[in-house]
């Protein structure tokens, strides 16, 4: 009986060993699923901050391809283009903080002075709209016109572009440069970031006397998006907040030094020619209806043509687009007319 108790005992014993493993052995084991599972922690987080890695890159590009538009040389001149004579030109940004260089042509005896603001990725020449043939007819209107390069425009110069921060101060020192010309009627004729520049430079001078603006590109987080998800499929956030990180440090300039605000709210003291095409794929009509609609200058007024593209307008309508110009610009010199009686 006894050696049979032993025996199940025993046989007991070496089941029991069977069915669970021994200590020795769980102690095996368990660091080694530790330490797997810390493998595919550390894997899944160096993807993951891989992938946040090229986000950032991506973004960190496309602020820097934004501050430094490719701007072609300037290929002609007033007088080869369109028989004008000219006078090459050179003044100071009104901060001072560098040389503006551009062409000032002179109408005889002319008091009258309009002064272009070229856009974003152009220089005073800006092929596509094209300039020589505006500053032809506002020639003949007998306006004196000066066609002047932004900063980033420049040849040889290693200016990035700014949204109008800088440009409006530059824009500002082309409006006193024709003031001591001798100008008593200033005229800003600006193109998509030009005419942004020029709403930004007229809540800061009394100095000028009317604007045309064509294709109103300003600066803000919703344009800035609207034209980056043409581009890539990227998120509105966090892509509009990367940005705003990233373009000081490219720049200079954050979003936020950029007054669209004032301006998207501002009644100016002068009147307001708004150009805009419905098929603007860079800056969507309703903001050109949007700043049309606070301004209370009977002169005012806004042109929403159907169907036109961004800068493209006079091309696409040519006759039109002149007729309604030269009518504002009566008005606008009859009424300083009226003024000074």
């Amino acid at each position: 009986m006894n050696k049979t108790a032993d025996q199940g005992e025993l046989a007991g014993r070496e089941a029991g060993m069977k069915s669970s493993p021994p200590a020795e052995m769980a102690h095996v084991l368990s660091p080694r699923r530790i330490k797997f599972r810390h493998i595919l922690i550390s894997l899944g987080m160096s993807v993951l901050f891989f992938f946040i890695f090229c986000f950032i890159v991506l973004h960190g590009f496309i602020a820097w391809v934004l501050s430094n538009p490719t701007v072609a040389p300037l290929y002609s001149n007033p007088k080869l283009a369109k028989n004008m004579e000219y006078e090459d030109v050179s003044f100071q940004a009104l901060d001072n903080s560098r040389t503006m260089h551009g062409w000032y042509i002179p109408a005889a005896g002319s008091n009258k002075t309009i002064v272009f603001s070229h856009g974003y990725g152009a220089n005073r020449e800006e092929t596509w709209i094209p300039m020589y043939d505006l500053a032809h007819f506002a020639h003949q209107l007998n306006f004196n016109v000066l066609m002047f390069d932004y900063g980033f425009a420049a040849q040889n110069s290693k200016e990035v572009a700014t949204g109008g921060k800088k440009e409006a101060q530059q824009l500002l020192g082309a409006i006193q440069y024709v003031k001591q010309k001798g100008a008593k009627e200033i005229v800003v004729w600006g193109f998509s970031m030009g005419a942004g520049t020029a709403l930004q430079a007229g809540l800061k001078t009394h100095d000028v006397s009317a604007m045309i603006l064509d294709s109103t590109f300003l600066l803000e987080p919703d344009t800035l998006y609207h034209n980056l998800k043409q581009q890539l499929p990227l998120p509105e956030h966090p892509s509009l907040e990367i940005l705003e990180v990233l373009l000081p440090v490219l720049n200079g300039t954050s979003l936020r030094q950029i007054p669209y605000p004032e301006v998207k709210k501002e009644d100016y003291p002068f009147p307001i020619y708004f150009i805009h095409g419905t098929e603007d794929e860079k800056a969507p009509y309703p903001i050109a209806e949007k700043l049309a609609a606070n301004q209370t200058s009977p002169i005012s007024g806004v042109w929403i043509v159907q169907g036109a593209h961004h800068e493209l307008i006079f091309r696409e309508h040519s006759r039109e687009y002149l007729r309604r110009v030269s009518t504002f610009l009566a008005q606008v010199n009859a009424s300083l007319s009226q003024a000074a009686k």
